[in-house]
């Protein structure tokens, strides 16, 4: 969050908004609304020197400043780069931009394989979602994708190498909310990969986390494995008393079975507040929750199909009603 009494002027796609000093593009973007935000793979409001990996929001910048309006010669992060004022940016509206952007999503889907049908995190991946609106219908490579040994992270988290595109947040979240972190990225170039010091397990009571945060499918709950796709389910808010965290979570029902416990996001798929391992994998009794009522979930979801949050009864005819109908 930014906290500043100066304020910056600057057109995100022709939409004029006034932002304190030091706000990203990105984050103004966010300000303004969802239409002119762009697409982040990698950035995280909530951890600490995330973003810059990806390359998914780039921008033009077509007017550096009211004091210097030179546009920027490249595309630039947005994620990254801070507004300064009379700024001007175009993101959607910029061919450019879109031809980049499309060329980012070819990249990050080089090397990933095609899962989707058995992923547990199909129908909520960003990447499925960043592949449809910006990327290309077809593939101009034929070449073996990379492959990685397979290891056993833990008894809770799957680790799924093929599938990451070292977005670096579950590193962050083991650096920044977890105690004394075991794992990171490895090597160098195409052989980087996510692994653990010394194969050891990842075992720290906010290392749930690291799956919340994944917006693929690298880093999957192994007690959810393989139950249920996600949109044969029904999501309910819910809290409870913990010591350890704040307790809001969103259960997902199959049926009278809570199959998963997840973190609640905000419409840009942040995690609200982050929850411990013990509300995420050993509280999944409906007993264990105070229930809020089902979570509102955006139309443009595939999870929302067949989601009611309130269904009306109607009401029953009487012998009486009938026989006013039919006189």
């Amino acid at each position: 969050m930014i906290y500043n009494s100066k304020m910056a002027k600057v057109t995100i796609d022709g939409i004029e908004a006034d932002v304190p000093e030091g706000t990203t593009i990105l984050q103004a973007a966010r300000m303004i609304g969802p239409v002119v935000a762009p697409p982040a793979m990698c950035y995280y409001s909530k951890l600490k020197t995330s973003g810059g990996y990806c390359r998914t929001c780039l921008v033009e910048v077509t007017k550096g400043s009211e004091k210097d309006p030179r546009p920027m010669p490249k595309l630039v992060a947005s994620c990254r780069t801070t507004v300064m004022d009379g700024m001007e940016v175009t993101n959607q509206l910029s061919p450019r931009v879109l031809d980049a952007r499309a060329g980012v999503v070819e990249f990050l889907l080089l090397n990933h394989p095609l899962d989707c049908p058995i992923c547990d995190q199909a129908g909520e991946c960003d990447l499925q979602d960043l592949s449809y609106n910006h990327g290309n219908y077809s593939t101009r490579t034929d070449f073996e994708r990379r492959t990685f040994d397979k290891i056993d992270i833990g008894d809770l988290i799957q680790l799924h190498m093929t599938r990451c595109i070292l977005c670096y947040r579950c590193v962050k979240v083991a650096e920044q909310i977890t105690e004394g972190r075991v794992h990171g990225v490895i090597n160098r170039g195409d052989a980087s990969e996510i692994s653990t010091y010394i194969k050891e397990a990842i075992e720290n009571e906010f290392s749930g986390n690291m799956i919340d945060v994944c917006p693929v499918g690298a880093l999957t709950d192994k007690t959810f494995r393989f139950k249920s796709r996600v949109w044969f389910t029904k999501p309910v808010d819910a809290h409870r008393d913990c010591g350890k965290c704040g307790g809001k979570v969103v259960l997902w029902y199959k049926g009278e079975d809570v199959l998963r416990v997840t973190g609640r996001k905000d419409q840009w798929g942040e995690v609200e507040e982050f929850i411990c391992n013990e509300c995420r994998f050993e509280k999944k009794h409906t007993s264990d929750w105070t229930i809020e009522g089902v979570r509102n979930i955006s139309r443009h979801s595939v999870i929302s199909a067949n989601k009611y949050k309130k269904l009306v009864k109607p009401n029953e005819l009487t012998i009486n009603d009938i026989k006013a109908i039919t006189e």
